[in-house]
């Protein structure tokens, strides 16, 4: 996204993007897809194809980024592992450490609400 940000009128192509993170442009196409879903790029097909920003990076949040490729689960996730119900801990573990996720979600996207994208491009 910040490269994006960083060249608004240049069509973007997901191995471009890859070369840049050093990772597998299969990742890039599956979060370029997320983020399209999302309404944050939009995608042009063909030899001078690739993605671009669908708004002004003023107008983007981190956090907007963050919502769109972290889904719905939380930064943190339980295990998957049933605790034993009848133990004073157990039985509790889940819903306490639940509730801390939420807290911790929720201070992560306030801090990632007060920097838009510009500014975050704009230490580049």
């Amino acid at each position: 996204m910040t490269l994006l940000a960083y060249y608004p009128n240049e069509w973007h192509a997901s191995s471009q993007i890859a070369d840049s993170l050093n990772i597998n442009p299969v990742l890039v196409r599956k979060e370029i897809k997320t983020l399209k879903e999302s309404g944050l790029i939009e995608s042009k097909e063909g030899k001078n194809g690739g993605v671009k920003l669908l708004k002004p990076s003023k107008n983007i949040t981190i956090a907007d980024i963050f919502e769109s490729v972290k889904g719905s689960s939380h930064v943190l996730n339980l295990s998957s592992n049933l605790p034993d119900v009848t133990c004073k801990i157990g039985g509790q573990i889940n819903e306490k450490l639940l509730s801390m996720f939420n807290d911790i979600d929720n201070a992560i996207l306030n801090t990632l609400k007060n920097q838009t994208l510009e500014e975050f491009k704009n230490q580049f």
